[in-house]
């Protein structure tokens, strides 16, 4: 569907310099965009998004309390740039909002410990009862980040910005590490907005906590308008910038769209690949709003 639209992508991908790959799906019809949407990619933290479904799931079933009170301790924490992770002393809160830690800024340290408490098998599990094949769950960001570091012979920043070391680097290989595809990502979006993926409980959290997220570079960037809605959850790894997410407009209309990039270039930051994902979406649901309304 939408070859104009499809078209556009991949160009837009081309100019920018990345290797892209999108699908955007109504959740009322089923319409759909795609381009490249089946081949599987580096998921980088866009995998906390099946772990947050693991742990709402167990919050339901009654075997996590989600107000229960959890210490993490300053020692042994993943690195990153955000949350606990930049910490340094022991924090204490709730699995709940541990897990808007790790969803809504990306918080490593908050997943690891969310990751530990539901367990990586359950996980896979349930992505497997869910018909979600190709969506897997290796490690968590602690095993992603030793990885690099084994592999690049180097320390974390210099492994993700120089050519040579990055060839090496098990976490760059969708086939060794956490991954997933462009329309299974948007498939388990689709679940948890029609209570699928869970009991309506817990798809219900899970959207509360997706909308919560807080950053408007990628996604978010494609929709400024103040009567469109998104949540998402991002993703990033040296080149790889990624975003999944769902965009819903005030008079009607709501929409999963996932964008997976892998820039060409090394830069660690690169506003031109964050802008693209946005304006991507905003291509692909653009065309899917033009044909409901043909």
């Amino acid at each position: 569907m939408a070859p104009a639209a499809e078209g556009a992508i991949r160009e837009l991908f081309e100019a920018v310099g990345v290797d892209g790959h999108l699908h955007a799906v109504d959740l009322a019809t089923g319409a759909e965009v795609a381009y490249r949407a089946d081949d599987v990619v580096v998921a980088a933290s866009v995998f906390k998004l099946p772990v947050l479904v693991e742990l709402c799931r167990q919050v339901s079933a009654g075997e996590v309390d989600a107000a229960e009170q959890v210490t993490v301790p300053a020692e042994g924490r993943s690195p990153g740039p955000f949350g606990i992770s930049i910490m340094r002393d022991p924090v204490t809160m709730s699995w709940r909002d541990l897990a808007w830690l790790m969803t809504g800024i990306s918080d490593n340290a908050a997943a690891d410990v969310v990751t530990g408490r539901v367990g990586i098998d359950r996980v896979n599990a349930t992505l497997a009862s869910l018909g979600l094949t190709a969506t897997r769950v290796e490690e968590d960001c602690a095993g992603i980040v030793a990885g690099i570091v084994a592999d690049a012979g180097s320390d974390l920043v210099l492994a993700l910005s120089d050519p040579a070391r990055l060839a090496r680097l098990r976490a760059l290989d969708p086939a060794l590490t956490n991954r997933t595809t462009a329309k299974e990502s948007t498939t388990l979006l689709r679940l948890v907005w029609t209570d699928r993926a869970a009991p309506p409980a817990a798809c219900a959290e899970v959207r509360r906590i997706l909308g919560l997220q807080v950053w408007p570079h990628r996604l978010a960037s494609g929709f400024p308008e103040d009567g469109v809605r998104t949540s998402g959850k991002t993703g990033s790894l040296g080149p790889v910038r990624n975003e999944a997410g769902v965009v819903e407009y005030a008079g009607g209309g709501s929409y999963a769209v996932a964008v997976f990039t892998r820039s060409r270039s090394t830069a660690l930051k690169h506003p031109a690949a964050d802008a693209a994902i946005g304006t991507a979406a905003r291509l692909a649901v653009d065309a899917l709003r033009a044909a409901t309304h043909q």
